[in-house]
């Protein structure tokens, strides 16, 4: 981890990386553009995560220019079906239509009560695509190295190895062995995947995150799982704030794992969200600083 800079402030640190990774991402070959380029990274949330089509529909209409994207468990998800072109129409049919057989089978192990092996099969009713390189966005994938301990971010090659990887929730999916790492979902290093825009070479990183409610009263173990490791991130350190310039927060804290067939109450969240924050997107494209006042539900930027 790079040491701050003498006089930097407090901030230094995440100035110093943010920095780093775009030098590491396109060294001296990169060109100037007549704007800054945007990154979306995308949290994961189970049926949550189609708030993330509200968001990615209110952004297109509106004309902000998305130049690459990260995901970390469904936001990798929704994510490859934006990059790869495929119409936000139809990837909220197949959301409404959605139940956990579609894409989990249940197999009990000592590692896991469930495969996710049907996520290819699930990918393929919205998009065909099934490399990095066909993507028409640049894409980066999260998981979690769960011997390392550290995230890993997909960039290149085949898509499903990695997406598996980034859905597989630990306890719940039996976790993928892919490239001599063992790795599960991205939410437990990378909540919010800023480091994979940053890789990509965003200059203004919009994140969304999907914050999840309390359940009075649980229903399953899927439902104690998900609410611990909720809490468990609620308590730690989110670094990821302090990175992003603009943060999109939909609320969706008052529905469950998965409430699909709650899709298009999910989606409006999602779009009241992103048109609450276009104002502060736009200056932000423009150059300029721009303070959220009127307490709508997205954070100002702590980074510039």
């Amino acid at each position: 981890m790079a040491e701050e800079e003498k006089g930097s402030g407090p901030l230094g640190w995440f100035r110093t990386a943010k920095d780093k990774f775009r030098a590491f991402a396109y060294g001296n070959e990169r060109q100037p553009t007549d704007r800054p380029r945007v990154g979306l990274a995308l949290a994961g949330g189970f049926a949550r995560g189609i708030a993330h089509i509200g968001v990615l529909r209110v952004l297109h209409e509106a004309g902000i220019p998305i130049d690459c994207v990260a995901g970390t468990s469904v936001g990798a998800l929704i994510a490859v079906g934006f990059c790869a072109g495929a119409s936000l129409d139809e990837m909220e049919k197949v959301g409404a239509s959605t139940s956990f057989t579609d894409f989990g089978r249940w197999t009990p192990s000592w590692l896991g009560l469930a495969t996710n092996q049907r996520m290819e099969k699930y990918l393929a009713r919205f998009t065909p695509v099934k490399t990095f390189e066909e993507l028409q966005i640049p894409l980066a994938i999260a998981a979690t190295d769960i011997v390392e301990g550290v995230s890993v971010y997909y960039s290149h090659g085949s898509i499903i190895p990695p997406l598996r990887a980034s859905c597989s929730y630990p306890g719940l999916f039996v976790p993928i062995q892919y490239e001599n790492r063992t790795l599960v979902d991205g939410f437990v290093t990378a909540p919010v995947p800023i480091e994979g825009v940053l890789l990509l070479g965003a200059d203004i990183v919009v994140a969304v995150y999907l914050e999840s409610g309390n359940i009075e009263q649980p229903r399953t173990f899927t439902d104690i799982l998900s609410r611990s490791f909720n809490i468990m991130q609620r308590h730690s350190d989110l670094a990821w704030r302090t990175q992003a310039d603009i943060i999109i927060e939909p609320d969706v804290k008052h529905f469950v794992w998965d409430d699909f067939s709650k899709t298009p109450d999910m989606i409006a969240a999602g779009e009241l969200a992103a048109l609450s924050a276009l104002p502060q997107i736009r200056a932000a494209l423009r150059g300029e600083k721009h303070d959220s006042t009127d307490g709508s539900n997205f954070s100002p930027a702590s980074l510039k």
